[in-house]
């Protein structure tokens, strides 16, 4: 059996806020440490039948960038489901789901900044 590890270092400030994040995997091409915004990491525990999750994000990521993140984690956490169960129209479900979550972040920001330029 083949073992790879992968390595999330998180460096965090006086008030133990992530300011960076990086990663590498032994079994990568890339040889340097990879910077990163943020991560989310899940775990299925299958005995408690529960996720295990670890959500972090640095003091620099932009809510437009966080909001992509969000958006491309469900599109692709939608490819993962339909390729474990071949539950087409579940995975569609989601993506359709992800495409109006983004329409409606766009629109919160765009009447936000609205707001803020008639004040």
């Amino acid at each position: 059996m083949n073992k790879s590890t992968i390595t999330v270092d998180v460096f965090l400030d006086d008030q133990k806020v992530p300011e960076k994040l990086s990663w590498s995997a032994t079994q990568s091409s890339v040889d340097e440490p990879q910077d990163a915004k943020a991560m989310m990491l899940s775990f299925w525990d299958g005995k408690e039948k529960a996720a295990l999750r670890i959500d972090l994000w640095t003091k620099d990521m932009m809510m437009d960038e966080m909001a992509d993140f969000v958006y491309q984690n469900i599109m692709t956490m939608a490819d993962g489901f339909e390729r474990a169960t071949r539950q087409a129209e579940l995975a569609r479900d989601m993506k359709i789901f992800a495409k109006a979550f983004m329409q409606k972040f766009q629109q919160n920001t765009a009447a936000s900044t609205k707001d803020s330029h008639q004040h």
